[in-house]
């Protein structure tokens, strides 16, 4: 039985691809979650996608503490296809159709393979796209707190390991160096951290160098001898089969739905892995949005809320200790808790 709300699916009338967006809970407030551009097998791919991670938006709103509820949006490109190419302005002016035709339940932003110009272009169409270039009055890219959050929710991890949350002499290994990974790097290094890195794009090795990281493939990083693995590209890289290999004591990144299936946060605690749930990890983004764009907030109000991840991070930790549960189980225990709070409050109103 679907969970969600609403899905919306079509071809795009300019673009002819196919065009998906999946509201999964306003329980909460309005759906946010960014567009996200990739190839995928087949449109039903795309579709599983964007379930899954509106799915996690929901999660990480309430987590986050925000008054807002979860959605995604994927465009989907043919299989083997590196970006929009051509097409790009009329796939998104397609997009922007799609997200007006939701009529404000649904407020998009920028994800993996778009950015603050694509939502320009969107906001053509709709005005319910965020996340806008700041020359044209908007807030731009939100990997910056992306990447602020979780380099406090792996300081917040280090201090529940070790008892301090000094990074400085600590093994970091770093899959992935796009728009997050590359900031999250340059601040770890700042840290004293001793980086290991890796990116399919090859042209990200002169930024490890830069920072004085050891660059090697993403194989390789993913099961380095680390002291913390941080997942910074594409989700379901922890499976079954990934997890045995594993050599580090922790595992935080900013990627969406790392894990493989809900069962390898067990295996992961069973082999004395912690887990840092991802949807607590990488709010950052949707704090920023939310705050700046939507609330008309001020970016340094968004950094003091973004640097709470840390505390959240904290609570789960201190909930999965006192439960005898796993920190992925008391994340969405805190979660769900929140959002039934909302819907009391709501008839309590009535």
């Amino acid at each position: 039985m679907l969970e969600h709300e609403e899905v919306l699916i079509r071809t795009g009338a300019r673009s002819g691809l196919p065009i998906i967006i999946a509201l999964h809970s306003t329980a909460l407030g309005d759906a946010v979650g960014g567009c996200r551009v990739w190839p995928y097998p087949d449109w039903q791919a795309g579709l599983a996608d964007a379930l899954a991670l509106s799915a996690a938006m929901t999660l990480k709103c309430a987590a986050a503490g925000l008054d807002f509820g979860g959605g995604k949006s994927v465009i989907v490109l043919p299989p083997g296809t590196a970006s929009l190419g051509a097409s790009r302005r009329d796939a998104l002016l397609d997009f922007g159709d799609a997200v007006n035709d939701l009529g404000g339940r649904y407020h998009a932003g920028e994800d993996v393979g778009t950015s603050a110009e694509d939502m320009w272009i969107a906001r053509e169409r709709t005005p319910w796209v965020h996340c806008l270039p700041v020359q044209h009055g908007g807030s731009g890219e939100p990997s910056e707190l992306t990447a602020v959050g979780t380099f406090a929710a792996i300081e917040a991890t280090w201090r529940h390991l070790a008892g301090t949350s000094s990074l400085a002499g600590q093994r970091i290994s770093i899959v992935g160096l796009g728009q997050v990974g590359g900031r999250l790097a340059g601040l770890l290094a700042d840290a004293g951290a001793e980086l290991t890195v890796a990116d399919i794009d090859p042209g990200r090795e002169e930024l490890a160098r830069t920072l004085g990281a050891r660059w090697v493939d993403p194989e390789t990083a993913l099961t380095a001898e680390a002291d913390i693995l941080v997942p910074a590209a594409l989700g379901g890289m922890l499976t079954d089969e990934i997890v045995p290999r594993l050599r580090c004591a922790a595992v935080v990144g900013p990627a969406n739905n790392q894990l493989g299936s809900p069962s390898v946060a067990d295996e992961l605690a069973r082999r004395g892995v912690v887990w840092a749930p991802d949807f607590v990890v990488n709010a950052g983004g949707v704090i920023h949005g939310t705050i700046i764009d939507m609330a008309g907030g001020t970016p340094e109000e968004a950094r003091k809320a973004t640097l709470q991840i840390g505390d959240r991070l904290t609570d789960v930790y201190r909930e999965a200790t006192a439960a005898g549960i796993v920190p992925y189980e008391a994340a969405i225990r805190l979660a769900h808790r929140r959002i039934a709070d909302a819907a009391a409050l709501r008839e309590t109103a009535v």
